[in-house]
């Protein structure tokens, strides 16, 4: 008897050991779980939340500081500034065969043009919309990294100048950085829209929206906007003409929401 009662010790004893090892390993994978969705949940505050903040403030601060220098400027007029910066740029649409003209999350290789050559991704306007409560810088390039990640609004190289006839084509994110651009799916017909440079302040009203096309729906952007996806928006003769275009649906890039505005007179 005391010779089974010894033999069965060690098992109860091994048994306990067991247990313990495969508590332990449950303990250690749930510390696992609960650290990386603790990282996982940092990431998309600094995403979403840290990010906005970051380029809202910055874009204020380029706002405050354009607006300052035009005031300066307005009082005593210093020598007229480079023609080349101030002047319309072509209004010759991107050819459709290019890259994409319209934002996606991808970096975006613009299309050559005059402004980028004098002061690539530099502020050059302030654009407002005051149904939406926006105010933000329009910089040259849609460079992510240069301009739309600082939550500015990009301006298509190749496209025209605000206030000139042609298209005054922009991007902006529709999500994260700042998202300028996040409401302007509710904007509607007869909106207002301006643009203030240092020589002017240029006035649009909203005419027509395009819900949703495809990335690279580069009619939307030519000097005479129309969809290549959806030929019944857009429009047919030429004018001076705003386009502000973003991703949709919201945290997504399957495909781009466009709204067209016409210059008051």
């Amino acid at each position: 008897m005391r010779a089974r009662v010894g033999q069965r010790v060690p098992v109860v004893v091994q048994s306990r050991g067991r247990r313990r090892t495969g508590a332990r390993v449950l303990w250690v994978c749930a510390e696992t779980v609960v650290t990386c969705g603790v990282v996982v949940l940092l990431l998309v505050v600094h995403q979403l939340w840290w990010t906005n903040q970051q380029a809202r403030a910055e874009a204020l601060q380029q706002v405050r500081v354009l607006e300052r220098e035009w005031g300066e400027w307005d009082i005593s007029p210093p020598t007229p500034p480079d023609s080349a910066a101030t002047s319309a740029t072509s209004t010759t649409s991107p050819s459709p065969t290019g890259d994409p003209v319209v934002p996606s999350p991808d970096p975006v290789r613009p299309v050559p043009g005059p402004r980028d050559a004098v002061s690539p991704s530099a502020a050059f306007a302030v654009l407002r919309i005051p149904r939406l409560g926006l105010t933000v810088p329009v910089a040259h390039g849609v460079s992510k990294r240069a301009v739309l990640d600082k939550g500015y609004v990009g301006h298509y190289p190749g496209t025209a100048a605000p206030g000139r006839t042609g298209n005054f084509a922009l991007a902006g994110h529709r999500n994260t950085h700042g998202e300028p651009f996040r409401y302007i799916n509710r904007l509607a017909r007869g909106d207002v829209i301006s643009v203030r440079t240092r020589g002017a302040t240029y006035t649009y009203r909203v005419d027509q929206v395009l819900p949703r096309t495809a990335p690279r729906d580069v009619g939307v952007v030519r000097a005479v906007p129309r969809s290549i996806v959806s030929p019944s928006y857009g429009y047919d003769a030429p004018g001076a003409y705003l386009t502000l275009t973003t991703c949709t649906p919201e945290f997504s890039s399957a495909y781009r929401l466009v709204v067209w505005a016409k210059l008051v007179p």
